[in-house]
């Protein structure tokens, strides 16, 4: 990775980190340009778009010699791998119906930055797609770092492709970590004992500071 690409990044990943604040700043709606607005939900340009989308943020190996939308920058699993679309489809996190307006965005951004620095775009894949890697990391920096109207809503898009490799949100815990969910064995998390529970090994204060109450649950609640 060169050195301009590295400190794009670097940039990137500093406005990201305030994503998670995008949800409460206040209420945000994707504005695709008119000649977009009719993206339909089925449309084959959504899922490849997105998946470059999460994959610029935390980017991972090709899952084969001719996937366009993971760009191959980084060796193992990246976001893609570790669910962001499941994530960003996950019911309770209701963005699912805004996603079709996200990748119409984010074409429509690609084909502007296209223009501006002269890169022709190969017009078999979408065109956030068709741009490398060193430029999607640009192009994530002017949208994330710009003033338009929709930029908290790609903060909040953003911070899904890295809760659902930090956190494997979208699935039960225990499931996520005996599978291998990569991001979690990224960071290390531990396995949960045979009961599907996370036990200390030993007491912090070398012993017990109070006794079982009879009628606790097997689970560890109170009566």
């Amino acid at each position: 990775m060169s050195d301009a690409v590295d400190l794009k990044r670097r940039r990137l990943l500093q406005l990201v980190a305030l994503a998670p604040f995008a949800w409460q700043a206040r209420r945000w709606v994707v504005r695709p340009p008119d000649a977009f607005a009719q993206t339909l939900p089925d449309d084959p340009t959504i899922v490849p778009t997105l998946e470059a989308f999460a994959d610029t943020l935390i980017p991972g190996e090709k899952r084969s010699s001719d996937d366009r939308a993971i760009a191959g920058a980084a060796a193992g699993p990246g976001a893609v791998q570790a669910g962001a679309l499941d994530l960003m489809n996950f019911p309770p996190v209701g963005v699912a119906p805004a996603l079709p307006g996200f990748a119409a965005g984010l074409n429509a951004h690609a084909v502007q930055y296209a223009a501006t620095n002269g890169i022709a775009l190969d017009p078999t894949v979408p065109p956030f797609v068709a741009l490398a890697f060193g430029d999607r990391t640009a192009l994530l920096v002017e949208i994330l770092d710009g003033s338009g109207p929709d930029e908290l809503a790609y903060f909040a898009l953003a911070a899904l492709a890295f809760l659902a490799y930090h956190t494997a949100g979208h699935l039960p815990l225990v499931d996520a970590v005996r599978s291998g969910h990569p991001g979690l064995a990224a960071i290390g998390f531990p396995q949960p004992q045979a009961d599907g529970l996370w036990h200390y090994s030993d007491f912090s204060y070398r012993r017990a500071l109070a006794t079982r109450h009879p009628e606790t649950s097997k689970r560890g609640n109170p009566p």
